[in-house]
């Protein structure tokens, strides 16, 4: 470790002991933080690779003992999880693209002075957050009404307007000096162009943090999906896809409870693990791209919160 650290440009502080030492317990205690994040889904990777017989016996490892690919084998069986992959993924472009487009419109909207409805609709979002009217009229509002059932609408359009993301745009907006829209005005811009050419590019943090809720939230979809999607959907989104894998071959385990044979070959740990990596896999290489921005907008949203 150097003995200097830069403060500012051309400017160096020579560090004491004591500097020295706090600096390295903070190293120390983040990268025993950060170990102790990844050995768990080391431990599934490993396990996921693992005979079922041996995890029985053995338990989970971060190495895998009797490498094998049964269980990734089984759910990628009959190719309907590739379909299911290319559904969740334009599922999650469009839904985030679309997700943010209209969530940082809104904050924006509802942040401004001179908009005459700004506290009622601010109001009717923010009790949309705290009460439901229950699953029932839900389902009959989605499938009667709206006549969604078996659509892929049914599962993407409720996550587009996320009241709590809306709020949080509205607080980012917040911060934003008024002075700014009106030296766009001044200058002959229109809403919309002041919008874009000026607001937008000052939210890069609000948009990478709530574009991450909405990627992630888009992924993980299974209950909307559970709801809507009846098995006459060929391919639904992975997140349920994978749930009814698993399901089945509970189904079948339980089914043949007395062959002791068949028992000793049918993965549920391992296919468990498996499926985990499977679904979380591609979402975690989304994150390095958009970390900086993404704790930065959490610290300014939790203080202005």
């Amino acid at each position: 470790m150097s003995d200097t650290s830069k403060v500012k440009k051309g400017v160096k502080v020579k560090l004491d002991i004591s500097d020295k030492i706090i600096r390295s317990i903070g190293y120390f205690m983040a990268g025993f933080y950060a170990i102790a994040c990844v050995i768990p889904f080391l431990l599934i990777v490993g396990t996921s690779f693992s005979s079922e017989a041996v995890v029985r016996i053995s338990g989970v490892s971060l190495i895998p003992k009797d490498f094998t690919t049964y269980a990734y084998g089984l759910i990628f069986q009959g190719g309907t999880v590739w379909g299911s992959y290319v559904v969740t993924i334009v599922m999650t472009v469009l839904g985030t693209s679309l997700g943010l487009s209209i969530i940082a419109m809104t904050g924006y909207a509802l942040q401004r002075k001179d908009f005459p409805f700004r506290n009622g609709i601010s109001f009717y979002i923010y009790f949309t957050s705290l009460f439901s009217a229950g699953l029932a009229p839900y389902y009959l509002l989605m499938t009667q009404t709206y006549h969604l059932k078996d659509s892929y609408f049914a599962v993407f359009l409720p996550l587009l307007m996320t009241p709590w993301l809306i709020i949080l745009m509205k607080n980012f907006v917040r911060d934003i000096p008024h002075e700014i829209t009106e030296s766009g005005k001044i200058d002959g811009a229109g809403d919309m162009k002041v919008f874009i050419s000026l607001i937008l590019p000052m939210l890069k943090p609000a948009l990478a943090t709530i574009g991450l809720f909405l990627a992630i939230g888009y992924w993980n979809e299974w209950y909307q999906s559970s709801l809507f999607l009846s098995s006459r959907v060929k391919y639904r989104p992975l997140q349920y896809n994978l749930y009814e894998v698993i399901n089945k071959v509970q189904m079948l385990q339980n089914s043949v409870a007395g062959s002791h044979v068949i028992l000793q070959n049918m993965p549920t740990e391992t296919l468990k693990m498996a499926t985990a990596v499977v679904s979380t896999g591609p979402i975690i290489f989304l994150y390095p791209f958009v970390q900086k921005y993404f704790i930065s907008g959490i610290t300014v949203g939790a203080v202005k919160g």
